[in-house]
């Protein structure tokens, strides 16, 4: 039986189309996902996240320790701010991608994605050293991401306070009795914050939040929206046989600071040259809705799958992203992707698919 966030009755009364997403009953829309993708990038839109996972780390030991698991430079993280990073295999494979947050002098919040709790709890406690105290606390939190232009009026609105004007950001809250946390790490492409607090204040922070003009939003536009953006999707872009450098995130690793686990496999990686890059692809032709698992040809031959696709709301063409050889895998080239045994052509295209001012 799936798990229901403290939110499940909420969309059940909106109307909310109810799926199961890595085990959760979640709504993949309401209105529409059209009409909810154009509230996020007009005015502002609002999701239940409450399926993801919180992870707390404490102890003198605890920098060092998440140094060692994780990809980027979490020591060089100040309190208040916090950091896009990857836990990896040994191979240098994706277990997740996940957002560390320092709250304080050896104290972090780890937000992972909800198909990878278990995963990710039992991959730390395998690896834990004394000075480092880890406890997950995801049954105890629910999660809204409120996104979108308008997003900040809504945030002081609901909490008489104005929202931290940087990105990649952290702090306290109270919303009623509860105490929570701010966080400004949004998986849209717009402005915003996730609100994490216990699951005793999320049906009321939930209202409180649509009636300051939030719109509910299910997982359907969350999806188009992300992938405009070219951001990955763990399960999909990213894989524990797909290295972080594959799917262009090198960014976030940090060579410089020492072992970590995964490291020799990047480092041998990046010596030999990439086999595969996670590329964009854009359909320059009318098409069907494009998905994960469709063919991609080149040259006349196969050459990859899409791991995701779409249309996109904003662009009113087809979208998608796929792992191509690394000498195809350049702006410019033309591919085909094949949907129900036809070829609708497409160009790999520089990433984020939507271009921001």
């Amino acid at each position: 039986m799936s798990s229901r966030t403290a939110l499940y009755d909420r969309h059940v009364a909106l109307g909310g189309r109810m799926v199961d997403f890595a085990g959760w009953e979640m709504p993949v829309q309401y209105t529409g996902i059209l009409d909810e993708h154009r509230a996020v990038r007009e005015a502002a839109g609002m999701f239940d996240i409450s399926h993801m996972g919180e992870f707390f780390v404490s102890g003198a030991a605890s920098t060092a320790w998440l140094d060692g698991l994780l990809t980027n430079h979490v020591a060089k993280l100040a309190v208040g701010e916090a950091q896009y990073t990857l836990l990896l295999n040994e191979r240098g494979g994706v277990i997740d991608d996940l957002i560390v947050y320092r709250l304080g002098d050896g104290e972090y919040l780890l937000v992972v994605n909800a198909a990878k709790i278990a995963e990710d709890a039992a991959w730390l406690r395998a690896h834990a050293v004394e000075g480092v105290t880890f406890i997950d606390r995801s049954g105890e939190f629910s999660a809204i991401a409120v996104q979108g232009p308008v997003a900040r009026g809504i945030f002081q609105t609901v909490f008489e306070e104005a929202l931290s004007a940087e990105h990649n950001r952290v702090a306290e809250i109270r919303f009623g009795n509860e105490e929570g946390f701010a966080v400004t790490t949004g998986y849209t492409g717009e402005d915003g914050f996730e609100a994490v607090i216990p699951n005793a204040a999320a049906g009321a922070l939930w209202d409180a939040l649509a009636a300051a003009g939030a719109k509910p939003c299910g997982l359907g536009a969350r999806d188009t929206l992300r992938l405009e953006m070219g951001y990955p999707l763990n399960g999909s872009d990213l894989a524990p046989d797909r290295t972080p450098l594959e799917a262009g995130l090198g960014f976030f690793v940090d060579f410089t600071k020492g072992e970590f686990i995964g490291r020799s496999a990047l480092a041998a990686q990046k010596e030999a040259g990439l086999p595969a890059r996670l590329a964009a692809l854009a359909v320059t032709e009318k098409s069907p809705p494009m998905r994960s698992h469709y063919p991609v040809w080149a040259n006349g031959g196969l050459v990859s799958e899409t791991c995701s696709g779409a249309l996109s709301p904003t662009l009113g063409h087809g979208i998608a992203m796929a792992y191509l050889p690394a000498a195809l895998a350049k702006p410019g080239q033309a591919v085909e992707i094949e949907v129900r045994g036809r070829r609708y052509k497409a160009s790999v295209v520089k990433k984020p698919f939507l271009k921001r001012d």
